[in-house]
């Protein structure tokens, strides 16, 4: 293998970035194993941990494999071979599937029934269901299935990505005693996706279902007529899913993408999930027609794709079961406002989601496409939902005359065909569509409206942590930012040019912007806060972000720990940094919070006092937000607005001794301190219930819990000279 080598000679500083995110993976399934939370909350994060397993299959384990077979790798920082990634990998998530089922099998089913609910084996039928089976078998589900020979004459069916599938051992002979029958032959049905998972059942004691493969296997010798059942098990497979596309030499990319979308389903195979009761010999047949090897198969002890389960309690009307309904509060001046443009004329304003509705974001566009003022609309749009009140609002705003201009990523992972058909439609309504730069994904989150003021013009911006998608808004913790700046809407100005037209990159006056200046922008203010602990000045670095990856500026952060700079980081997920290194990381403490919300903030703080300063972003810190998308990174210069990130985004995360877990520099996660000063502190509760209490969050809020100036719990109090802001 040819191995591109950094050159680096610090790799026992960094932690893998793989087995980092399966560690993060690892803390979701520890929320699935809380016997505190309702039982419908332990299923969802199941059900996450089940996803987010695919998605690290489908992407990186099957990117590491193209290094393998291309025989090309460049080393991560930590400097773990591919080979050897792949060999840690399927040892950890061998584990973490046992256990994942474990959970299942032992603590989720037992209380279903407890409550009501059966999820039935087909061993286990009454006589009564066995019927009710039959018949719901005949009339729903025979017609829809196409029982597929594997022989010489008909190969091995070709599967879709993520797919439920039955196989089927048949002997000819039907009847006959079995030393008469012939050779065993293997069958394949597919399990269709169109029918519902889940097949009730009759039932005196609650509510019975049978799984829809269960119900197939049932019946497995009504597809076979004249044929033995020797065995029959369900199975299921994970593919290669990312593109590859050659943006350089595409003519048209949407189409480019269309054909690439239709050509991933039949990526390598990366992984195959297997009944656990399938004969070793079914199991070597199917992993040489799929092509994978043995740490490649996971046998399962139970339903495969366990993001079905959720649905088993959807009509449960016992509050005690799931967590109090979210609703979202909305700070009085805006409700009280009668146009929220003029509002942000007036003042900068800030949005924490979920916990503050993503509601005037959406009237913000509302008001731009209906006010004749408004002479034009641009926006970024990464991810949105199906039905997106957004994209509605941009529709309306190109049929009323506006100029309208959206830039659509059709390379949002995962989710591109929902990305080509909201562009198919905005195209047809007049909307001006465009794609981006080659090369880079555009990943900031950013509006711009355009308005006839008096004798002149004047800008409204909104900059978003994420993305414009009211489904999500609900459910990941993010910053909306409205400002009329006049520096900062000349920025956005200047990027949509960049974007939608030729232009030369811009000296920008506020804007960091990816893949240009946004790392030279981190660099620099972790160098300052260097300079200052280096001249015996107080200095501090808070930052919170999905992932920290990036080696370069980890390693600023090794320097600005080593000259005294005080660092606390929340990092969600994936963290290559080992704090608590003696020598190198000793000022660094590093925390993720896994709770109710997936946190998805991006914000940052440089400085104490008077001299912090303070972003909000689009992007983490890993190379690709560096310097393969378009991102951006704003500062927040409203002293009100700055505290609120400072005390309730940033400052609370780091109180938080419920939910949050510690990095260890060995690679491990560990639980705070339950109590800080006689204080029990869950952040996302703290942040609801303020949002229930008031309404109004758009002052200061909880100094008394929440300011970072106190010591981080469980770690020792900061020196005088290196005290946060305050």
């Amino acid at each position: 293998m040819n191995v591109v080598d950094s050159g680096s000679t610090d790799r026992h500083l960094f932690l893998n970035r793989e087995l980092s995110w399966l560690a993060f993976n690892e803390r979701v399934l520890a929320e699935a194993r809380n016997s505190s939370l309702p039982l419908q909350e332990r299923l969802k994060f199941l059900a996450i941990v089940s996803g987010n397993l695919d998605e690290f299959f489908m992407v990186r384990v099957a990117g590491i494999k193209q290094q393998l077979q291309g025989g090309v790798a460049e080393l991560p920082a930590d400097g773990m071979l591919p080979g050897d990634q792949l060999t840690a990998i399927a040892e950890r998530t061998h584990k973490m599937v046992e256990e994942e089922y474990r959970v299942w099998q032992r603590e989720l089913l037992p209380l279903l029934s407890a409550n009501g609910f059966a999820v039935l084996n087909r061993d286990v039928l009454t006589a009564e269901q066995k019927a009710a089976a039959k018949t719901w078998f005949q009339a729903n589900v025979f017609p829809a299935l196409t029982p597929l020979a594997v022989d010489p004459g008909h190969p091995f069916p070709h599967l879709r990505n993520k797919s439920l599938n039955v196989a089927v051992v048949v002997r000819r002979g039907g009847q006959r005693r079995r030393k008469e029958l012939g050779e065993s032959s293997l069958a394949v049905v597919q399990v269709p996706s169109v029918l519902p998972r889940l097949v009730p059942m009759p039932s005196s004691t609650g509510v019975a279902f049978l799984l829809l493969e269960e119900l197939i296997l049932l019946h497995a010798g009504d597809l076979f007529p004249g044929f033995a059942v020797d065995q029959a098990c369900a199975f299921r497979l994970t593919r290669n899913w990312d593109l590859d596309i050659d943006e350089e030499e595409s003519q048209d990319l949407l189409a480019s993408i269309q054909q690439e979308l239709r050509r991933r389903d039949r990526g390598a195979v990366v992984r195959l999930e297997l009944d656990a009761t399938a004969s070793p010999a079914l199991e070597s047949q199917l992993s040489a027609a799929l092509k994978v090897g043995a740490m490649d198969v996971y046998r399962i002890a139970g339903p495969l794709q366990l993001q079905d389960m959720t649905a088993i309690g959807d009509n449960d009307p016992r509050l005690e079961n799931r967590v109090e309904p979210l609703v979202p509060a909305t700070q009085a001046l805006i409700n009280n406002a009668d146009s929220i443009l003029q509002l942000v004329g007036q003042r900068d304003l800030l949005l924490h989601h979920p916990y503050e509705s993503f509601d005037p974001v959406v009237r913000f566009l509302d008001e731009a496409a209906d006010d004749p003022n408004v002479l034009a609309i641009k926006q970024t749009l990464y991810r949105t939902t199906g039905d997106s009140p957004v994209a509605r609002a941009l529709v309306r705003a190109s049929e009323n005359g506006k100029q309208v201009a959206v830039l659509v990523e059709l390379k949002a992972r995962l989710d591109e065909a929902n990305n080509i058909a909201w562009a198919r439609r905005m195209e047809e309504n007049g909307v001006h569509v465009v794609y981006g730069l080659i090369g880079l994904k555009t990943h900031c989150k950013v509006t711009l409206v355009v308005r006839r003021e008096g004798n002149g013009i004047r800008r409204y911006v909104h900059l978003g942590t994420g993305n414009y998608n009211s489904a999500t808004a609900r459910a990941y913790t993010d910053l909306s930012y409205f400002t009329a700046r006049t520096e900062i809407a000349d920025d956005v100005t200047a990027l949509f040019n960049l974007l939608t037209g030729y232009s030369t990159q811009p000296n920008w006056k506020r804007l960091a912007v990816a893949p240009t200046t946004l790392q030279t922008k981190v660099l620099e203010l972790i160098e300052r806060e260097t300079q200052r602990a280096k001249k015996g000045e107080p200095a501090r670095i808070i930052g919170k972000m999905n992932a920290l990856v990036d080696p370069v500026v980890i390693r600023a952060l090794y320097g600005a720990s080593q000259a005294g700079v005080e660092i606390d980081l929340l990092v969600r997920g994936i963290c290559c940094l080992r704090p608590g290194v003696p020598g190198v990381s000793e000022r660094i403490r590093v925390v993720s919070i896994v709770d109710r919300f997936l946190e998805h903030t991006r914000a940052f703080a440089f400085g104490v006092g008077a001299q912090t300063d303070v972003f909000i972003s689009s992007a983490d810190w890993m190379p690709r937000n560096f310097h393969r998308r378009v991102e951006v990174m704003a500062p927040v210069e409203e002293p009100a607005l700055k505290a609120r990130i400072l005390e309730e985004v940033l400052g609370l995360g780091l109180k938080d001794n419920v939910k949050a877990r510690h990095l260890q520099s060995d690679g491990t996660y560990v639980p705070g301190p339950l109590q800080l000063d006689g204080q029990t502190i869950r952040s996302q509760t703290v942040l609801l219930e303020l949002a229930r209490r008031s309404g109004t969050p758009g002052e200061p809020v909880l100094r008394h819990v929440a300011s970072p100036v106190e010591k981080a719990p469980g770690l020792p109090a900061p020196p005088p000279s290196t005290t946060a802001p305050s």
